[in-house]
């Protein structure tokens, strides 16, 4: 007996429906990011280990899937090194190339590899999965998609309100509401200097990033634990319970980061971010959030991130300013913004309120029924017609029992079905039955496909 076939965990296969819905949601990203100007890109799936090595950190090297060299891999290694079952140090002999693990370091290598071809400031915009060897588990696969966009080559705050415009436009066409919250390198460094623990900025934002999740009392506990001084937590206290409008927040954190130079930098920035979006008329709340402190390692400026107000999940997009993105290749100075939509929570979002169009999700409009040679080839006629005026159209190509043809209709919810018999091939029409009211009428080719295109 055959084996039952499977797939790897923490991938899956998507249906017909599933597909459509999940191009519904790459196809609104992909036409909003045009419509600032933004290129698409592709890079391939594998890249070489040395450009994806070392650019994560430790734990991120350990989630790269590694691809073995083809050909005989074992020439050239000792039985020495076989027998040390060193699994790192035999990797890096076998293989020599890696699926890529996100879209920013090849977004890097590519950069680099065509400086000569490329007009800066460089919009690029890439729709593409990725790959992480991470323990599966609810919301987290080993092969999901990211929705990139990136503007290289300018530090001009502009793009940040562009990216901030992009994020508004793309979930108020989705229909999801959404706060979308924005804080600043600089600000949090400042704060750091200010309480005298420049030092413990990673610990100290790192702690007050759960404030959601785990409350002032357990945020205070974990900054002690790292230690950080009473009286440096005592002075943290107003500013990570700062509230008010954003302009009271702005005014409260120029007097208290009055001696931080790189601090009161950070809030002059995010200043102008949301002066000008304000003239801008966001459909969605955008809130400056002191607690909010994405890859603090990577990001230099203004940090993003969106939150579903409807729904009980995670961030559902992220982004931020960065300083020297090509520089591990070689090329130093090109800075840059970028944002990533995650598809796959938006595409959980969607699901959980119902947001779908029922164009998006519907492949076919119409089928026509097939009652035999004649009846098919008469209705060819009027289906090349309907496809011509756009009309996602199909015959069932056998001539099956009427009952089996329209529960195929039904199950793929098909809205409109066309019956050619003898008396309406005598009348050159056809008969159009509404499925979802069952009403029909006896239409020419052209009064269906006005009934379809209306």
């Amino acid at each position: 007996m055959a084996a039952k076939p499977g797939i790897p965990k923490g991938t899956r296969d998507f249906s017909p429906v599933e597909m459509a819905k999940r191009n519904y949601i790459f196809n609104t990203i992909r036409d909003v990011y045009h419509l600032y100007g933004f290129q698409q890109i592709e890079t391939p799936s594998m890249e070489m280990l040395s450009t994806l090595m070392g650019k994560y950190g430790e734990e991120g090297d350990k989630l790269l899937f590694k691809i073995q060299n083809s050909g005989d891999y074992f020439s050239g290694i000792t039985d020495e090194e076989l027998l040390s079952r060193n699994a790192a140090k035999l990797a890096s002999k076998f293989c020599e190339k890696g699926l890529r693990y996100d879209l920013t370091v090849p977004f890097a290598r590519y950069v680099v590899m065509h400086r000569d071809e490329i007009t800066f400031p460089f919009k690029r915009y890439q729709i593409q999965p990725v790959w992480r060897a991470d323990r599966p588990q609810k919301g987290r696969y080993r092969e999901f998609y990211q929705c990139d966009a990136d503007v290289v080559g300018s530090d001009s705050l502009l793009n940040e309100v562009e990216l901030m415009q992009i994020v508004d436009t793309v979930f108020t066409r989705f229909g999801i509401r959404v706060c979308i919250k924005i804080n600043n390198r600089k600000i949090l460094t400042g704060i750091a200097e200010i309480i005298g623990e420049a030092d413990k900025i990673v610990d100290i934002t790192v702690a007050i990033d759960k404030l959601d999740k785990i409350g002032l009392d357990n945020v205070n506990k974990e900054l002690a634990e790292k230690g950080i001084s009473e009286e440096a937590i005592a002075k943290l206290q107003p500013i990570i319970l700062l509230s008010g409008t954003n302009a009271e927040k702005l005014a409260t954190l120029k007097t208290v980061l009055s001696d931080s130079e790189t601090g009161l930098k950070g809030v002059e920035e995010s200043e102008f971010i949301l002066n000008t979006l304000q003239t801008m008329g966001l459909k969605n709340e955008i809130e400056l959030d002191l607690t909010l402190a994405r890859g603090l390692n990577y990001y230099t400026g203004a940090i993003f991130e969106v939150k579903a107000l409807d729904v009980q999940i995670g961030s559902i997009t992220g982004g931020g300013r960065y300083d020297n993105l090509t520089g591990v290749f070689g090329m130093a100075g090109v800075s840059g913004v970028g944002i990533s939509f995650g598809a796959d929570r938006i595409f959980d979002v969607l699901n959980q309120l119902e947001l779908y169009p029922k164009e998006a999700v519907n492949g076919t409009q119409l089928l026509f029924i097939n009652f035999g040679e004649k009846e098919a080839a008469f209705s060819m006629g009027i289906l090349s017609k309907a496809r011509a005026a756009g009309i996602r159209a199909e015959i069932f190509p056998d001539a099956a029992k009427m009952k089996k043809q329209m529960s195929y209709a039904n199950v793929k919810n098909i809205p409109f079905v066309a019956i050619v018999g003898e008396n309406e091939m005598n009348e050159g029409k056809a008969m159009l039955k509404n499925m979802e009211n069952g009403e029909q009428q006896l239409v020419t080719a052209e009064e269906l496909i006005g009934a379809l295109t209306k």
